[in-house]
């Protein structure tokens, strides 16, 4: 299943910044490893915010849900998500 997730991040100005650059290096080697395997299609930042638009690609809403409740910077996320379903008039094969 296919799903567009918006994620949007708001570390606290207060938060200590070695707590916060330790917790940005655990969220970038676990999205990383999630991109290679292919449950996290894309990734957008959006220009000017703290941001980003993603495209997941997992068995189910279970699965999605175990995966962005196991980013690092979940607890500073506010998260959008919405199921994707192909097109009827998509042209493109290899786009699922």
């Amino acid at each position: 299943m296919l799903f567009h997730v918006r994620m949007d991040v708001n570390i606290p100005h207060d938060f200590p910044s070695a707590e916060a650059a330790e917790i940005i290096a655990r969220e970038k080697a676990y999205s990383h490893e999630l991109q290679r395997s292919r449950k996290w299609r894309h990734i957008w930042r959006i220009a000017g915010e703290y941001a980003n638009y993603s495209i997941f690609d997992v068995k189910d809403n279970a699965e999605l849900h175990e995966i962005l409740s196991g980013l690092p910077l979940f607890k500073f996320m506010d998260i959008e998500v919405t199921p994707l379903l192909r097109h009827p008039s998509a042209i493109r094969e290899d786009d699922t």
